[in-house]
């Protein structure tokens, strides 16, 4: 069984344990729509992708 030779210090404990934080999904504003989206993602609203038509807009 694995044994830590030294003591781990706080400070180094929660440095390590900040790094699993969840962070809030980034949004870019289309400049076609103006709707904003998640980058590499089909836009909800008209359905586009990289300027090209992937799927059915969506009219909800």
């Amino acid at each position: 069984m694995a044994v830590p030779k030294k003591k781990m210090s706080k400070s180094r404990t929660k440095r390590r344990k900040a790094m699993h934080k969840i962070s809030r999904p980034h949004f870019l504003i289309d400049p076609e729509t103006g709707v904003a989206k998640q980058s590499h993602r089909v836009n909800p609203v008209d359905g586009t992708y990289n300027g090209r038509q992937v799927k059915e807009p969506n009219n909800d």
